[in-house]
């Protein structure tokens, strides 16, 4: 009897994709998305939405990994700074409307801070406080951090902290460069040529660790 009552697709193995109702909600976040996509896919069976089983169905799925991808990248490469105002802030780059799930992300990660992220992409930061509560400004991120911290009391915990962001990732590569463990197809499987191009990436920090920048006769 419960077995009735299971997604039919889910029974024969083949519920791999997303739901109408997923898709829906989820491709809103698409920088391409148009409301014409609604009624596109109100008219696609389940199964071709679930299996990739037209072109359209194709594009759909493809434009719903862009966007968790995105927000992927930006959780793992995005680079960050504190002050003894307990801001953490940095630079991010968001083609979607992802901002929101990277705030929630860093604000799972430091409850008691107020997070700020430069969005490269349309100027604008995104901020979250210790409550959880998100908006935007247009302020730079120099001058917003400046604002924000003016009104916040030094937090003694932050002020022991004696490294900035680009020092403690120089310090946690220098440990981890052990080069009779150096494994330059492994490292370049994790960390894409295109992670380079990320805000958080760009000052090439990990590159000086890396076995890509390496002489070849380092490895003869």
């Amino acid at each position: 009897m419960a077995r009735k009552c299971q997604d039919p697709l889910k029974i024969v193995g083949r519920a791999k994709g997303y739901s109408k109702k997923e898709l829906i909600e989820g491709l809103r976040r698409h920088s391409n998305f148009s409301p014409k996509l609604v009624q596109q896919i109100k008219k696609l069976p389940e199964a071709f939405l679930r299996n990739s089983g037209t072109p359209l169905a194709k594009k759909l799925i493809t434009m719903m990994r862009e966007i968790s991808k995105e927000a992927y990248r930006a959780k793992q490469f995005t680079r960050t700074e504190i002050n003894n105002r307990g801001v953490l802030y940095g630079v991010v780059n968001l083609k979607h409307n992802v901002m929101d799930i990277v705030l929630h992300y860093f604000h799972e990660r430091w409850p008691q801070c107020i997070i700020c992220l430069y969005n490269e992409h349309n100027y604008r930061t995104g901020i979250i406080n210790e409550i959880g509560r998100i908006w935007e400004e247009s302020l730079s991120l120099q001058d917003l951090v400046q604002k924000i911290s003016e009104n916040r009391s030094i937090i003694p915990y932050f002020e022991d902290i004696q490294f900035s962001g680009k020092e403690i990732f120089e310090e946690h590569y220098k440990s981890q460069n052990i080069i009779e463990r150096e494994n330059p197809k492994y490292f370049s499987r994790m960390i894409p040529n295109y992670c380079y191009e990320l805000p958080g990436m760009r000052n090439g920090i990990e590159k000086r660790y890396s076995s890509r920048n390496r002489n070849i006769n380092e490895f003869i």
